[in-house]
Order: structure tokens, then sequence, then C-alpha cells
């Protein structure tokens, strides 16, 4: 069952947002006006070592809320997301992850937006310096896997790539 985008028009866009109307047609011919959110792709990295992934301890003021999070952002344009994601972890953590490989795509809230993260993994790190973005978090930590389902139920994780991210890990050890 598809809906069909007869158009969009914008109603808002900056470097970081594309925030649409679309006129939509439901598969039984209703029409609806469905607000939805652009925005660029997105690249980030679990890196694991010795049972422990790097994470870093963050606030999101948009819901007020703290918690642990990989290291995700941007890609430019014209940039290989694995650099990408390579080139956040660096700048987020002080780490330079090992060789990437492909882990994951995830797609957050596709109901409203097309962000889409393309989620990689390194088996380890080396430590380069203090982050670069130092605003990013209040503290990067490496923290045990074992206590990642602990962390979610506490809602000390609950950023959706983070979760699909190190539950995947988790799931295929």
């Amino acid at each position: 069952m598809r809906w069909t985008v007869h158009s969009e028009k914008p109603l808002y866009e900056d470097e970081w947002l594309d925030i649409r109307i679309a006129d939509v047609e439901l598969p039984d011919g209703r029409h609806l006006e469905h607000r939805l959110i652009r925005t660029p792709p997105g690249a980030g990295c679990v890196v694991v070592r010795d049972g422990r992934a790097l994470l870093l301890w963050r606030h999101r003021f948009i819901t007020g809320a703290q918690g642990w999070e990989i290291p995700i952002g941007k890609i430019e344009p014209g940039e290989d997301p694995a650099d990408a994601a390579a080139r956040e972890t660096e700048e987020e953590t002080g780490w330079r992850p090992g060789p990437l490989r492909f882990l994951l795509r995830a797609e957050p809230s596709p109901g409203l937006s097309d962000s889409a993260h393309s989620i990689y993994l390194a088996d380890g790190a080396e430590r380069i310096g203090p982050p670069e973005d130092g605003f990013e978090s209040d503290r990067v930590s490496w923290v045990p896997l074992v206590d990642v389902p602990a962390l979610i139920g506490r809602g000390d994780i609950t950023s959706g790539t983070t979760l699909a991210a190190l539950l995947y890990v988790i799931a295929t050890q």
C-alpha cells in the first residue's frame, strides 16, 4: 500500500533542515497535507575495544534529556560516509577509530523525516588528544557492552540510532 506524493512545497530551509508540506494521496483516494523534514545524511561509528563501546554523555536541549550516544554527525557534500564517521568520531571523542566496516543504515523517524544514518563499526581506537568539539558532550567513556541493556532500561540510552547500533553489535557478537 503506497502513498502517492503529488507535490511538495517548502515551508523553511537552512543548511540543516528543509521543512516541507506535501500533498499526499492515500491508497483510498483521499488527500492530506503531510509535513516532512529533509536533512543531510549522517554517519557515525560504534568503536569497540575489550568489550566496551566508546560513548559520549550528552545533553539534548530539545528533549531536556541526557544520555549515552555514539559519535555521529553530518556527512559533508562529496564526503565518503566512512570518512565522515571517522572524522566525527575524532572530533567528538579525541579517539581515532581503527579500520571501519559498514554496520547498518538507520532511519530514525521515517514517518516524519528522510534522515538517514550510515553507521560503521571499528575495532579499537587510538587516543589522539582531547575532543576537538568539546561542546558535544560532558564526558567520553568506554562503556561495557554488557551494561547497555540496563542503561537502556534506565533511560540512559534513548537515541534511536545509538539504540539500533549498540543492540545490533551486541546481537551479532
